[in-house]
């Protein structure tokens, strides 16, 4: 049991090494530093999401009365809908409200284990946020096989009727319309309007997008930052933390696999901005209490703190980390366009 939740001893714990709450410590060029890294972080991110965002942008011109059609960077069905045609929604129905359950027990348990704490770390934020994530697609899911089995459901209905409508009347009549090629365009079916998605689509494309980086952020820089220091100090990691720095990777690059979401680059910025609001609530947090670091390198009283600063909020570390994303969102687009060319139906 120890080795699930850790002992006392053996587990990692922040050491206070200033006093947060007195004005020396944030008055100095390093703290003016930081800070002009993360503005300029924050401003780049606005207006990236300013300049790009077409959720916002078309509420804005219904607003206005705008004519102007735009295709949208999402559709509706893109948002429950498998990238290949052979899958079921319901495959993905289920796979996201197992990756849900599986994500909120772990959730539960840890802050059961650790206590509320657990939250001032940002591996916490970005766990909860893909909680999340996938708790908002199992309901988008639903509602998303709903109306395919309506779909499906009224076409062997039409079918039914037409083929009893032949039966009961043999006879030749004249068409009702005057093109001729109406009816012939009737029976093949006419081509599906496809419906933009609406607010809580654009949201879940978002958080899927800022998931994306910041899943790839929290567990590359504790593989390969944290847990080289922790071994060297002799430090015990648990598997409740081991799980938190690695299911939420595989669910995440399974959801990838199955799902139609595109991935715009613009939406780093919602990445960035993710981060900035968390370190900016670091900042608030020690300003009024006494506390400790999460992270060594979000001590303002280090020297090396701009540098620090300069890697984690001005996007040095983001790039590369959403860059990993975009690639496999790209070989995955490349390998089952090529594969199963009529049947992948994602966009780029």
């Amino acid at each position: 049991m120890r080795f699930v939740t850790g002992s006392s001893r053996g587990t990692w714990q922040p050491i206070m090494t200033a006093d947060t709450t007195t004005h020396s410590y944030w008055l100095n060029w390093r703290v003016v530093l930081c800070v002009i890294w993360v503005l300029v972080s924050a401003f780049f991110s606005s207006l990236l999401i300013w300049k790009y965002e077409d959720s916002w942008k078309q509420a804005r011109n219904d607003n206005k009365g705008s004519q102007k059609e735009t295709s949208p960077t999402l559709y509706e069905d893109e948002t429950w809908r498998p990238c290949l045609k052979g899958i079921h929604p319901i495959w993905l129905l289920g796979f996201r409200v197992f990756a849900f359950i599986v994500l909120l027990v772990l959730l539960i348990v840890t802050a059961n284990a650790d206590g509320g704490s657990i939250f001032y770390f940002y591996t916490q934020w970005t766990f909860t946020s893909i909680t999340i994530y996938f708790g908002l697609g199992s309901l988008l899911s639903m509602h998303g096989c709903y109306q395919h089995h309506k779909k499906a459901s009224g076409d062997k209905v039409e079918n039914v009727d037409g083929d009893a409508e032949q039966g009961i009347d043999d006879s030749p009549t004249l068409p009702q319309s005057a093109n001729p090629s109406s009816s012939h365009e009737k029976s093949l079916g006419a081509p599906q309007v496809r419906q933009p998605a609406g607010t809580w689509g654009y949201i879940f494309q978002i958080i899927f997008q800022m998931n994306a980086g910041s899943v790839m952020l929290t567990d590359c820089v504790f593989w390969f930052i944290i847990v080289p220091f922790l071994t060297i100090k002799d430090y015990n990691i648990n598997l409740l933390i081991i799980s938190m720095h690695t299911i939420n990777a595989v669910f995440l690059l399974g959801d990838t696999a199955l799902n139609c979401l595109r991935f715009p680059w613009f939406r780093i910025g919602y990445f960035c901005m993710w981060t900035v609001i968390y370190v900016i609530f670091q900042w608030i947090v020690h300003a009024i209490v006494k506390l400790w670091w999460p992270y060594p390198f979000l001590d303002l009283s280090s020297q090396y703190a701009p540098l620090w600063y300069n890697y984690f909020s001005m996007a040095l570390l983001h790039i590369p980390c959403y860059g990993i994303f975009a690639l496999i969102m790209k070989l995955k687009h490349t390998v089952l366009s090529t594969r199963y060319p009529d049947s992948y139906q994602s966009l780029r």
